[in-house]
């Protein structure tokens, strides 16, 4: 994704590979990947005008009355599809969504993202992303039958995902997507590609990129990947632990020699605004009723909202600072699940991080301890906070929230609140399985 082509080379690659169908690839509201195919002899019109469709059947855009809209496709996020044949190839592209009178479409997530950038960018900030997304792979997608016993970085897993693996990777470094390394995770058939830390729109797009070829090298095994955040109770769900920075030009604005924690005064009050505003932001970095299984004391995913450098419990992680290493330092924001949309969660995360800068929140002390164990009394003590425990009771927090309703605009954030609620209802009405096999026996 760090190929940055222009329409010219675009149009020369398409030729030269001898390239027939080309996906253009863009997000709904809750950041699932949506798109359609075109054939090279219209791919210069598509490059200049954007391709029309109807945009009332994608969740959270227009309206049947208002369907209309343009997909334009950005050349700079142009890549061939290595799994697929060799002669008369497929490639792909990310597209913005525009209106018929080529102004932005309000409801285009990745518009939302672009804004907030240029906000900070406005402020002299550039902001860069290195997140870590796990994911399971199964036997097949009707099931969470387990194809290996595996635990953390275990290598001797003589099983079809670590095959898996090594061929995401490979096709990934293929596309241009720069792969920092990987490992088996610690829940069996749990694993983990950590993403090579760029800015943030062109993260965005590979997250997106990203979750699509995991499940189409599974296929292709016969297998099934899942970015579900809990899909088998007992065991760890998976996260997309999120390690930010922010740069003014090539200098980290996060260091500072002189700190104890090497954290700059802008970087504390970035750590501020994220632990201050995370109850808010938790509905876009854990979007569904699903996301809040994981989200319990015991699995390693974050429930109290604190900071600290060595302890993994805690919301928020500052890696330590080697010598040398000025520019990696960063922090880790640990609540996220890979089954986010990524444009939208970048943006709530820097908005939230921005407004800790812009009204200089003041940074608590660190928590080195494992939370998991706090007393009431000593989350008291600590003040100490709790992430929300479902979908809506996060959705009522967000109904309160300024921040969010300016970040990802009116459109968005009311769309996703009403897609929310519906998604929350369709839950509440389902008899499950706990219910049946503990009241059932009994009433």
């Amino acid at each position: 994704m760090n190929n940055k082509f222009s329409k010219k080379d675009v149009l020369k690659i398409v030729k030269e590979r001898d390239v027939k169908f080309i996906r253009l690839w863009f997000a709904d509201i809750t950041g699932q990947m949506k798109g359609f195919a075109i054939t090279k002899e219209e791919l210069e019109g598509a490059l200049d005008d954007g391709m029309g469709f109807d945009g009332s059947s994608i969740k959270g855009f227009a309206r049947i009355d208002e369907s209309d809209m343009i997909a334009m496709p950005d050349p700079s996020t142009f890549m061939l599809l290595p799994y697929r044949p060799k002669e008369k190839a497929v490639a792909g592209m990310i597209c913005d969504i525009l209106n018929p009178d080529r102004t932005p479409y309000q409801g285009d997530s990745r518009y939302a993202l672009k804004k907030a950038l240029q906000n900070a960018k406005s402020k002299g900030y550039d902001f860069y992303i290195g997140p870590e997304l796990e994911f399971f792979i199964f036997k097949d997608e009707k099931s969470t039958q387990i194809i290996d016993e595996g635990g953390y970085f275990d290598i001797t897993t003589l099983d079809a995902g670590n095959e898996v693996r090594r061929e995401i990777i490979l096709t990934l470094e293929q596309m241009g997507i720069a792969v920092e390394y990987s490992h088996h995770e610690v829940a069996p058939s749990q694993h983990e590609i950590d993403l090579r830390y760029t800015d943030a729109l062109t993260m965005a797009d590979t997250v997106m990129v990203y979750r699509m070829v995991v499940k189409e090298i599974a296929q292709k095994h016969g297998l099934y990947a899942t970015f579900m955040p809990k899909p088998i109770f007992g065991v760890n769900g998976s996260g997309m632990h999120t390690h930010q920075s922010l740069f003014k030009g090539d200098t980290n604005a996060f260091f500072d020699a002189n700190d104890a924690h090497y954290l700059s005064p802008e970087a504390k009050a970035y750590i501020a605004g994220i632990l201050k505003h995370a109850p808010e932001i938790t509905f876009i970095c854990n979007q569904w009723v699903n996301s809040y299984k994981r989200l319990v004391p015991g699995y390693e995913a974050p429930v109290y909202i604190c900071w600290a450098q060595r302890n993994r419990s805690a919301l928020v992680r500052v890696p330590m600072y080697k010598p040398g290493k000025e520019k990696a330092t960063r922090i880790e924001f640990r609540s996220p699940d890979p089954a986010c949309n990524p444009y939208l969660a970048f943006t709530s995360m820097l908005t939230a991080g921005l407004k800790g800068i812009k009204e200089n929140y003041t940074l608590p002390d660190p928590l080195e301890r494992d939370v998991y164990n706090l007393t009431p009394e000593e989350m008291k003590k600590f003040n100490v906070e709790c992430l929300p425990g479902s979908l809506i009771e996060a959705i009522e927090i967000t109904r309160n929230s300024s921040l969010l309703k300016e970040a990802l605009g009116e459109h968005i954030y009311e769309n996703l609140i009403m897609a929310k609620r519906i998604e929350w209802d369709e839950y509440r009405r389902r008899v499950h399985e706990y219910e049946i096999n503990t009241y059932l026996p009994v009433l």
